[in-house]
């Protein structure tokens, strides 16, 4: 008996666990999912009635040509500031903005937005864009890529890839985030919701690494369409998105001159002879000061004797002419083959012409009796 209630207790437990556990997960899938339509209520004087203890204070400076447009849309700044209750000055002679916090504020993260508005405003972002900061849903970030690429060439081609042919590649990354991005000198500006924040920052780094942003681009539009089916919202989607791999194409070059590595050894090299040993092994070491110096003279005029010789054959350079080039020999043409049959070529000639349309025959008369009997006479009488 009691084994048999032993084993009800342990099933019980068990089934207990299961349960609690299908609990936690049912619960954890409700808390990722946010409800469509949701929205945070906002941040009103009632939460926070006594307002501000200290004064806070941000300050940016700005460019020279961001001046004139600055003094344009400065009332506008300072009418979207007011209903904060943040107060803006514009100081052209330093060239920059301050805000700060008045006894009206009651908003604590007011002034963090309006640091983020006059910041957008000196990174040369339209006003109608930068005042969308102070919204509660908008963020904004500014991204640094001067540092990211050495080569000031190889920087301005691939922040003209980030942008595209008439700023096409720039307005797609702008559809798929919901962001508004400005690049400008060695940052860029985005501005929009958390989530596309993220995107967008990935997309720029990583086209400043050398990888096209169309990649990126074409992930980001798989993303958007699973977004759309609830059955896949909690499982993984790297079964959809493509995988590129990269293709280092260019080999490296190898060096003309290889060094080649000597063989490990544990021993240290041997030291090098000195003059003495050098002398002892030759045997000089023990001949006379006068035998020594005799055989330096000798050597030395040794190689004099040399260097006189080939200054001489470069002098003599100068007086060997040239070589002539040969005449160009005339061509003999070659003996043709025989005489040539002028007959035969005459006969050619006849019977071209009787090819000829309307042309008259070109057959000989047969010679005339009279013209025979005249030509019999005058050899007779020359015989006579």
């Amino acid at each position: 008996m009691a084994s048999s209630t032993t084993g009800d207790g342990v099933s019980e437990a068990q089934s207990g666990k299961k349960s609690k556990k299908t609990k936690n997960q049912v619960d954890e899938s409700e808390l990722l999912t946010v409800p469509d339509g949701w929205k945070e209520p906002a941040f009103t004087r009632d939460d926070n009635p006594r307002g501000l203890l200290e004064e806070s204070s941000f300050a940016t400076l700005f460019p020279k040509y961001r001046e004139a447009y600055l003094k344009e849309c400065w009332p506008l700044v300072e009418k979207a500031l007011g209903e904060a209750h943040i107060k803006a000055s514009l100081d052209l002679i330093e060239g920059s903005i301050t805000v700060c916090t008045t006894k009206k504020t009651f908003d604590p993260y007011a002034i963090v937005r309006a640091r983020d508005l006059i910041k957008l405003l000196a990174r040369s972002v339209p006003f109608e864009q930068a005042v969308r900061i102070l919204q509660d849903d908008i963020a904004c970030d500014i991204i640094k890529i001067g540092t990211l690429v050495r080569n000031r060439e190889r920087f301005v081609k691939r922040r003209q890839r980030l942008i595209g042919p008439k700023g096409s590649t720039l307005k797609a990354l702008e559809l798929l985030t919901n962001c508004y991005v400005m690049v400008q000198g060695n940052t860029v500006s985005a501005l929009g919701p958390f989530n596309g924040l993220k995107e967008v920052r990935k997309v720029v780094m990583d086209t400043m690494k050398n990888i096209h942003p169309i990649y990126n681009i074409k992930t980001l539009m798989i993303k958007r369409e699973l977004s759309k089916d609830p059955d896949l919202r909690m499982q993984s989607w790297e079964r959809f998105l493509p995988k590129f791999r990269h293709k280092n194409l260019a080999k490296r070059k190898e060096p003309k001159k290889k060094s080649v590595k000597k063989e490990y050894t544990p021993f240290p090299p041997s030291q090098p002879e000195s003059q003495v040993d050098k002398e002892l092994a030759t045997g000089e070491f023990f001949l006379r000061e006068s035998v020594k110096k005799r055989k330096k003279m000798e050597e030395i005029k040794v190689k004099q004797a040399e260097a006189l010789t080939k200054k001489q054959e470069e002098r003599n350079r100068a007086f060997i002419p040239p070589k002539e080039k040969p005449l160009m020999k005339k061509t003999t043409k070659a003996p043709t083959e025989g005489k040539l049959d002028i007959e035969a070529i005459k006969e050619k000639v006849k019977k071209a012409k009787t090819k000829k349309l309307g042309a008259p025959p070109v057959n000989p008369a047969p010679p005339s009796s009279s013209t025979t009997d005249k030509k019999k006479k005058n050899k007779t009488k020359n015989k006579g």
